[in-house]
């Protein structure tokens, strides 16, 4: 009789109650009421003994019926708790450092989302080797094994519908691990969604340019200059140029937009520092991200100011520059904070980004172009890519060129797309829309589209999940 009884309280278990509670958050401090959604901190095995770190925050709504998201951030080497506690997750972080607040605009609202820290090295995540040089091609690989593990322990999700989502290096990350997941009839794959994302070096760096003059950062006299070096009948080349003129006017042209403590991830944004005392170096970053741009003497400057302020004693840490992330910083570093996720005394701080991660970091893509034709030739596949359009990191018009060079079908003109917090509609930026794919900019929004654009952010997430039009 016993036996009988027993499973037939475990078939009644429903498959969000299967989830593992050796994982299971109870208690989360700094917040006030604590959620009545279930929500999981752990660890995903990869390869060769890594191990990397997840949150799990499942679906306000009906976690058997809603989609799974996977949400990566970028750097390389930028963790994705910054997408969780700072753009779309269920709360939070204040400006203290120690509280949390709800966020009516979570995207748990209408999907199961994991937060995965990518790659070993960077926040939580961990190598038992202590060998943190990768590159795209282990990324993905180990984010696959990750994502294989997570539905080992949770296997109640396998059947659900299942997006990648992320950004910034996320252009590559996500196209990437799909192009792997894609081989896997087990996963139910139904798209990506990628903002503000890098997409072909090339493209990214040769519209930077036109970027910066159309708003107003480089003088009509430096712009001419440059046409007149740069620019030929087939185009301006910008990057890579042999032409030493163009080197040097390119290099000068972006030093002195650069020099004057722009902020990089919204041009409307004020350009904000850390805690007092702290400097961070984010030289590797813009490394990174315009290669072949700036000048070494740019380099040197950052160079300069870890000298100076290592004379200083004062703390030094990788991060991007403008933005604070000082609040998260102290709240994951809380020891009350660590414990509730799980994580092992012996793991050292947190930081947003590894330095060692960014900076042994192989980039071996140039481009994203073909890993999109090979998971939209699949017919299958829905894409959406969407951008902040005041962010100068990965500008809108570089994403735009890149999707215009895939030849897609339109499936109409480039219009307004709107939303409405409930008072009068507003023009929330414009859409094109192809054969799989929808291009979408966010009005007024910088790199991290839902921080800045929580409202719009949202609508234009759950438009996508439902398939609905823009």
């Amino acid at each position: 009789m016993f036996p009988v009884l027993l499973c037939a309280l475990l078939l009644a278990i429903s498959p969000a109650e299967a989830a593992p509670e050796v994982d299971e958050i109870f208690g989360l401090p700094g917040l006030s009421n604590q959620p009545s959604f279930h929500h999981f901190s752990g660890f995903l095995s990869a390869s060769s003994g890594k191990h990397l770190h997840y949150w799990f925050v499942e679906c306000q709504e009906d976690p058997k019926s809603c989609p799974l998201v996977l949400w990566l951030n970028g750097g390389p080497g930028c963790s994705s708790l910054a997408g969780l506690l700072t753009e779309h997750g269920p709360f939070l972080i204040h400006p203290d450092g120690s509280t949390l607040k709800n966020n009516k605009y979570s995207w748990n609202k209408i999907a199961n989302v994991i937060y995965l820290e990518s790659p070993a090295g960077v926040g939580f995540s961990y190598s038992d080797d202590k060998n943190y040089i990768t590159g795209d091609t282990q990324t993905a690989q180990d984010n696959y094994m990750a994502l294989k593990d997570f539905f080992r322990i949770y296997p109640e999700f396998t059947a659900n519908d299942f997006y990648i989502a992320g950004e910034s290096y996320g252009g590559f990350y996500v196209p990437s691990l799909a192009v792997e997941v894609m081989k896997d009839s087990s996963i139910n794959l139904k798209g990506l969604a990628i903002g503000n994302g890098i997409t072909d070096f090339i493209l990214d760096y040769n519209s930077l340019m036109y970027f910066a003059y159309y708003h107003g950062l480089i003088h009509k006299k430096t712009w001419s200059l440059l046409e007149s070096v740069c620019c030929k009948k087939d185009g301006c080349h910008f990057i890579h140029s042999k032409n030493e003129a163009c080197q040097a006017a390119v290099s000068s042209a972006m030093n002195n937009v650069y020099s004057l403590k722009m902020n990089m991830y919204n041009l409307y944004q004020p350009c904000v520092e850390g805690e007092p005392g702290e400097i961070r170096d984010f030289g590797d970053h813009i490394k990174a991200y315009f290669p072949g741009i700036l000048s070494m003497e740019s380099y040197s400057q950052f160079s300069e100011r870890l000298r100076n302020i290592s004379q200083l004693h004062k703390r030094i840490s990788l991060g991007f520059p403008c933005v604070n992330y000082t609040a998260i910083t102290t709240y994951l570093n809380n020891p009350e904070v660590r414990s509730a996720l799980h994580i092992p005394h012996e793991l050292p701080q947190w930081e947003i980004c590894s330095e060692e991660v960014t900076h042994n970091f192989e980039t071996q893509l140039e481009s994203s172009r073909d890993l999109y034709h090979q998971l939209l030739n699949e017919k299958k596949y829905r894409f959406l890519v969407y951008s902040g359009d005041a962010d100068m990191a990965c500008n809108f018009l570089g994403i735009e060129w890149f999707v215009d060079s895939l030849n897609l079908k339109s499936q109409g003109s480039y219009h307004p797309w709107i939303s409405n917090d409930g008072k009068l509609p507003q023009i929330a930026g414009y859409a094109n829309e192809y054969t799989n794919l929808t291009l979408l900019t966010v009005k007024g929004a910088g790199h991290m589209v839902p921080e800045d654009k929580p409202l719009e952010a949202f609508e234009m997430f759950r438009r996508f999940i439902n398939n609905e039009p823009f």
